[in-house]
Protein backbone atom coordinates (compact mmCIF):
# COMPACT_ATOMS: atom_id res chain seq x y z
CA UNK A 1 0.00 0.00 0.00
CA UNK A 2 1.29 3.46 -0.89
CA UNK A 3 0.65 6.95 0.38
CA UNK A 4 1.45 10.59 -0.34
CA UNK A 5 4.12 12.32 1.73
CA UNK A 6 6.48 15.28 1.66
CA UNK A 7 10.12 14.15 1.52
CA UNK A 8 13.39 16.04 1.99
CA UNK A 9 16.24 14.55 -0.08
CA UNK A 10 18.64 17.44 0.43
CA UNK A 11 18.75 20.43 2.75
CA UNK A 12 17.78 23.82 1.43
CA UNK A 13 15.02 26.30 0.68
CA UNK A 14 11.29 25.44 0.66
CA UNK A 15 11.49 24.00 -2.85
CA UNK A 16 13.39 20.96 -1.50
CA UNK A 17 10.09 19.77 -0.01
CA UNK A 18 9.12 17.06 -2.52
CA UNK A 19 5.56 15.72 -2.67
CA UNK A 20 5.88 12.02 -3.46
CA UNK A 21 4.24 8.61 -3.61
CA UNK A 22 5.94 6.27 -1.12
CA UNK A 23 5.30 3.05 0.78
CA UNK A 24 3.04 3.17 3.83
CA UNK A 25 4.85 2.73 7.16
CA UNK A 26 4.40 -0.59 8.96
CA UNK A 27 3.95 0.00 12.71
CA UNK A 28 5.92 -1.98 15.27
CA UNK A 29 4.06 -3.63 18.15
CA UNK A 30 4.75 -0.57 20.32
CA UNK A 31 3.44 1.80 17.63
CA UNK A 32 0.07 2.79 16.22
CA UNK A 33 -0.62 3.55 12.57
CA UNK A 34 -2.41 6.90 12.37
CA UNK A 35 -4.21 8.22 9.29
CA UNK A 36 -3.47 11.94 9.23
CA UNK A 37 -6.34 14.41 9.13
CA UNK A 38 -4.39 17.58 9.93
CA UNK A 39 -0.69 18.37 10.35
CA UNK A 40 0.80 21.33 12.19
CA UNK A 41 3.55 23.44 10.65
CA UNK A 42 6.17 24.70 13.11
CA UNK A 43 9.44 26.61 12.98
CA UNK A 44 11.33 23.47 13.97
CA UNK A 45 10.26 22.04 10.59
CA UNK A 46 12.30 24.80 8.93
CA UNK A 47 15.33 23.94 11.07
CA UNK A 48 14.98 20.33 9.90
CA UNK A 49 14.50 21.32 6.25
CA UNK A 50 17.58 23.55 6.21
CA UNK A 51 19.75 21.08 8.13
CA UNK A 52 20.20 23.39 11.11
CA UNK A 53 18.79 20.45 13.03
CA UNK A 54 20.12 17.58 10.86
CA UNK A 55 18.37 14.29 10.19
CA UNK A 56 19.42 11.29 8.15
CA UNK A 57 18.46 11.97 4.54
CA UNK A 58 15.97 11.38 3.04
CA UNK A 59 13.32 12.06 5.69
CA UNK A 60 9.72 13.20 6.08
CA UNK A 61 9.48 16.45 8.08
CA UNK A 62 6.76 17.51 10.51
CA UNK A 63 6.49 17.11 14.27
CA UNK A 64 2.76 17.03 15.11
CA UNK A 65 -0.58 15.95 13.72
CA UNK A 66 -4.07 14.71 14.51
CA UNK A 67 -5.86 11.83 12.90
CA UNK A 68 -7.57 8.47 13.26
CA UNK A 69 -6.08 5.18 14.45
CA UNK A 70 -5.87 2.61 11.64
CA UNK A 71 -3.93 -0.12 13.41
CA UNK A 72 -2.84 -0.48 17.04
CA UNK A 73 -2.53 -2.82 19.98
CA UNK A 74 -3.11 0.03 22.45
CA UNK A 75 -5.95 2.00 20.84
CA UNK A 76 -9.19 1.06 19.13
CA UNK A 77 -9.43 1.37 15.38
CA UNK A 78 -11.16 4.65 14.54
CA UNK A 79 -10.16 6.47 17.74
CA UNK A 80 -9.26 10.12 17.20
CA UNK A 81 -5.76 10.93 18.43
CA UNK A 82 -3.11 13.64 18.33
CA UNK A 83 0.63 13.69 18.92
CA UNK A 84 3.74 15.88 18.86
CA UNK A 85 7.52 15.49 18.79
CA UNK A 86 7.48 12.64 16.28
CA UNK A 87 9.30 13.31 13.01
CA UNK A 88 7.34 12.43 9.87
CA UNK A 89 3.91 14.05 10.16
CA UNK A 90 3.92 15.51 6.60
CA UNK A 91 2.35 12.27 5.37
CA UNK A 92 -1.01 10.55 4.92
CA UNK A 93 -0.04 7.82 7.42
CA UNK A 94 2.42 7.87 10.33
CA UNK A 95 3.61 5.12 12.66
CA UNK A 96 3.62 6.75 16.10
CA UNK A 97 4.87 5.32 19.42
CA UNK A 98 1.60 4.56 21.17
CA UNK A 99 2.70 6.15 24.45
CA UNK A 100 2.91 9.53 22.73
CA UNK A 101 -0.68 9.50 21.46
CA UNK A 102 -3.40 11.50 23.19
CA UNK A 103 -7.11 10.88 22.65
CA UNK A 104 -8.93 13.91 21.26
CA UNK A 105 -12.10 14.86 23.18
CA UNK A 106 -15.33 14.68 21.20
CA UNK A 107 -15.89 18.44 21.38
CA UNK A 108 -12.53 19.29 19.76
CA UNK A 109 -11.96 18.95 16.02
CA UNK A 110 -8.84 17.54 14.39
CA UNK A 111 -7.56 20.87 13.13
CA UNK A 112 -7.70 22.39 16.61
CA UNK A 113 -6.01 19.31 18.08
CA UNK A 114 -3.21 19.43 15.52
CA UNK A 115 -2.79 23.15 16.10
CA UNK A 116 -2.41 22.86 19.87
CA UNK A 117 -0.11 19.89 20.48
CA UNK A 118 3.42 21.20 19.94
CA UNK A 119 2.90 24.91 20.47
CA UNK A 120 0.37 24.40 23.25
CA UNK A 121 2.52 21.97 25.22
CA UNK A 122 5.43 24.37 24.72
CA UNK A 123 3.44 27.26 26.18
CA UNK A 124 2.32 25.01 29.05
CA UNK A 125 5.79 23.88 30.15
CA UNK A 126 7.22 27.40 29.76
CA UNK A 127 4.60 28.88 32.10
CA UNK A 128 4.34 25.94 34.52
CA UNK A 129 7.85 24.47 34.72
CA UNK A 130 10.52 26.68 33.17
CA UNK A 131 9.19 29.73 35.00
CA UNK A 132 6.06 28.89 37.03
CA UNK A 133 3.97 32.01 36.67
CA UNK A 134 2.02 33.33 39.62
CA UNK A 135 -0.38 36.14 40.36
CA UNK A 136 1.29 39.52 39.98
CA UNK A 137 4.23 38.46 37.80
CA UNK A 138 5.19 40.72 34.88
CA UNK A 139 6.27 39.09 31.63
CA UNK A 140 7.46 40.09 28.17
CA UNK A 141 6.39 37.86 25.28
CA UNK A 142 8.00 38.35 21.88
CA UNK A 143 5.99 37.48 18.75
CA UNK A 144 2.89 37.82 20.90
CA UNK A 145 0.53 37.29 17.94
CA UNK A 146 2.28 34.15 16.72
CA UNK A 147 1.45 30.52 17.47
CA UNK A 148 3.26 30.04 20.79
CA UNK A 149 3.20 33.73 21.66
CA UNK A 150 -0.57 34.04 21.54
CA UNK A 151 -0.93 30.94 23.70
CA UNK A 152 1.63 32.27 26.18
CA UNK A 153 -0.37 35.49 26.50
CA UNK A 154 -3.61 33.63 27.17
CA UNK A 155 -2.13 31.19 29.68
CA UNK A 156 -0.24 33.95 31.47
CA UNK A 157 -3.47 35.91 31.92
CA UNK A 158 -5.20 32.81 33.31
CA UNK A 159 -2.38 32.60 35.87
CA UNK A 160 -2.70 36.26 36.88
CA UNK A 161 0.34 37.81 35.18
CA UNK A 162 0.67 41.23 33.57
CA UNK A 163 1.69 40.74 29.95
CA UNK A 164 3.82 42.93 27.70
CA UNK A 165 3.90 41.73 24.11
CA UNK A 166 5.88 42.71 21.05
CA UNK A 167 4.54 42.50 17.49
CA UNK A 168 5.51 43.90 14.08
CA UNK A 169 2.24 45.40 12.76
CA UNK A 170 -0.99 47.08 13.80
CA UNK A 171 -2.96 43.99 12.79
CA UNK A 172 -0.80 41.78 14.99
CA UNK A 173 -1.19 44.30 17.79
CA UNK A 174 -4.95 43.84 17.61
CA UNK A 175 -4.56 40.05 17.72
CA UNK A 176 -2.26 40.21 20.77
CA UNK A 177 -4.67 42.54 22.57
CA UNK A 178 -7.58 40.23 21.77
CA UNK A 179 -5.56 37.42 23.37
CA UNK A 180 -5.35 39.47 26.56
CA UNK A 181 -2.00 41.29 26.43
CA UNK A 182 -2.01 44.30 28.75
CA UNK A 183 0.57 46.30 26.80
CA UNK A 184 1.44 45.69 23.14
CA UNK A 185 4.54 47.25 21.59
CA UNK A 186 4.96 47.48 17.83
CA UNK A 187 8.71 47.03 17.68
CA UNK A 188 8.91 48.38 14.11
CA UNK A 189 7.66 51.73 15.38
CA UNK A 190 9.38 52.08 18.74
CA UNK A 191 12.16 50.60 20.86
CA UNK A 192 10.63 47.79 22.90
CA UNK A 193 13.33 48.05 25.57
CA UNK A 194 12.61 51.73 26.15
CA UNK A 195 8.86 51.14 26.19
CA UNK A 196 9.02 48.22 28.64
CA UNK A 197 11.27 50.10 31.04
CA UNK A 198 9.07 53.19 30.86
CA UNK A 199 5.89 51.18 31.47
CA UNK A 200 7.47 49.41 34.46
CA UNK A 201 8.94 52.61 35.95
CA UNK A 202 12.44 51.30 35.10
CA UNK A 203 11.92 48.20 37.23
CA UNK A 204 11.82 45.72 34.35
CA UNK A 205 9.87 42.48 34.05
CA UNK A 206 10.19 39.23 35.97
CA UNK A 207 10.64 37.04 32.89
CA UNK A 208 11.10 37.33 29.12
CA UNK A 209 9.86 34.56 26.82
CA UNK A 210 11.94 35.00 23.67
CA UNK A 211 11.51 32.85 20.56
CA UNK A 212 13.28 35.31 18.25
CA UNK A 213 16.90 34.97 19.34
CA UNK A 214 19.69 37.03 17.84
CA UNK A 215 17.87 40.29 17.09
CA UNK A 216 16.01 40.60 20.40
CA UNK A 217 18.34 38.88 22.88
CA UNK A 218 20.39 41.81 24.18
CA UNK A 219 17.44 44.14 24.59
CA UNK A 220 15.45 41.34 26.22
CA UNK A 221 18.12 41.02 28.90
CA UNK A 222 17.97 44.77 29.45
CA UNK A 223 14.21 44.52 30.04
CA UNK A 224 14.65 42.21 33.03
CA UNK A 225 14.46 43.30 36.63
CA UNK A 226 17.11 42.29 39.16
CA UNK A 227 17.13 38.48 39.47
CA UNK A 228 14.94 38.22 36.37
CA UNK A 229 14.66 35.17 34.10
CA UNK A 230 15.56 35.09 30.42
CA UNK A 231 13.79 32.17 28.71
CA UNK A 232 15.17 31.69 25.20
CA UNK A 233 13.06 28.96 23.59
CA UNK A 234 13.57 29.71 19.90
CA UNK A 235 15.76 31.54 17.41
CA UNK A 236 13.74 32.53 14.37
CA UNK A 237 16.15 35.42 13.67
CA UNK A 238 19.23 33.24 14.18
CA UNK A 239 21.15 31.76 17.12
CA UNK A 240 22.69 33.81 19.90
CA UNK A 241 26.49 33.48 19.66
CA UNK A 242 29.55 34.67 21.60
CA UNK A 243 27.58 35.53 24.70
CA UNK A 244 29.55 36.82 27.69
CA UNK A 245 28.09 35.25 30.83
CA UNK A 246 29.48 38.06 32.95
CA UNK A 247 26.68 40.26 31.58
CA UNK A 248 24.29 38.31 33.80
CA UNK A 249 26.14 39.39 36.94
CA UNK A 250 25.09 43.02 36.56
CA UNK A 251 21.58 42.20 37.79
CA UNK A 252 22.04 38.60 38.94
CA UNK A 253 20.02 37.32 35.97
CA UNK A 254 19.11 33.75 35.14
CA UNK A 255 19.07 32.37 31.60
CA UNK A 256 17.80 29.08 30.19
CA UNK A 257 17.39 27.49 26.75
CA UNK A 258 14.63 24.88 27.27
CA UNK A 259 13.05 22.46 24.80
CA UNK A 260 9.73 20.61 24.71
CA UNK A 261 11.69 17.38 24.21
CA UNK A 262 12.79 17.52 27.84
CA UNK A 263 9.30 18.33 29.11
CA UNK A 264 7.34 15.67 27.22
CA UNK A 265 9.56 12.67 27.89
CA UNK A 266 6.92 10.52 29.59
CA UNK A 267 3.31 9.62 28.93
CA UNK A 268 2.32 11.23 32.21
CA UNK A 269 3.82 14.57 31.17
CA UNK A 270 2.21 14.47 27.73
CA UNK A 271 -1.24 13.63 29.10
CA UNK A 272 -0.96 16.28 31.82
CA UNK A 273 -0.13 19.03 29.35
CA UNK A 274 -2.38 18.00 26.45
CA UNK A 275 -5.44 17.29 28.57
CA UNK A 276 -5.10 20.62 30.38
CA UNK A 277 -4.95 22.37 27.01
CA UNK A 278 -8.02 20.50 25.78
CA UNK A 279 -9.82 21.48 29.00
CA UNK A 280 -8.97 25.17 28.51
CA UNK A 281 -10.12 25.05 24.88
CA UNK A 282 -13.39 23.29 25.71
CA UNK A 283 -14.17 25.87 28.42
CA UNK A 284 -13.34 28.78 26.13
CA UNK A 285 -10.52 29.98 28.38
CA UNK A 286 -8.08 29.56 25.48
CA UNK A 287 -8.89 30.21 21.85
CA UNK A 288 -6.92 28.76 18.97
CA UNK A 289 -6.28 30.91 15.92
CA UNK A 290 -5.63 29.05 12.67
CA UNK A 291 -4.03 31.49 10.24
CA UNK A 292 -4.25 29.34 7.10
CA UNK A 293 -4.54 25.75 5.88
CA UNK A 294 -2.72 24.31 2.88
CA UNK A 295 -3.07 21.03 0.98
CA UNK A 296 -0.18 18.69 1.89
CA UNK A 297 1.33 19.12 -1.57
CA UNK A 298 1.67 22.88 -0.88
CA UNK A 299 4.02 22.40 2.10
CA UNK A 300 6.65 24.59 0.45
CA UNK A 301 4.18 27.50 0.32
CA UNK A 302 3.42 27.02 4.02
CA UNK A 303 7.15 27.19 4.82
CA UNK A 304 7.57 30.34 2.74
CA UNK A 305 4.72 32.01 4.61
CA UNK A 306 6.04 30.95 8.02
CA UNK A 307 9.52 32.23 7.22
CA UNK A 308 8.10 35.56 6.04
CA UNK A 309 6.96 36.18 9.64
CA UNK A 310 3.63 37.38 8.30
CA UNK A 311 1.59 34.77 10.15
CA UNK A 312 -0.58 35.44 13.17
CA UNK A 313 -1.63 31.98 14.25
CA UNK A 314 -1.22 28.39 13.22
CA UNK A 315 -0.47 26.98 9.77
CA UNK A 316 -1.85 23.53 8.96
CA UNK A 317 -1.36 20.99 6.17
CA UNK A 318 -4.34 18.86 5.11
CA UNK A 319 -3.60 15.54 3.29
Amino acid sequence: MRMKAVVVHKYGKPEVLSYEDIENPEPKTTESLVKTESTGVNYIDIYHRTGYYPNQLPFIPGMEAAGVVEKSTEFKEGERVAYAMILGSYAEYVAVPSWKLVKIPDDIDSQTAAAIMLQGMTAHYLTHDTYPLKEGDTILVHAAAGGVGRLLVQIAKLLGATVFGTVSTEEKSRIAKDAGADHVIIYTKSDFEEDVMKLTNNRGVDVVFDSIGRTTFEKSLNCLKTLGYMVLFGQSSGPVTNFDLDILSKKGLFITRPSLHHHASSREEILKRANKLFQWIASGEIKIRIHKTFPLEKASEAHELLESRQTSGKLLLIP
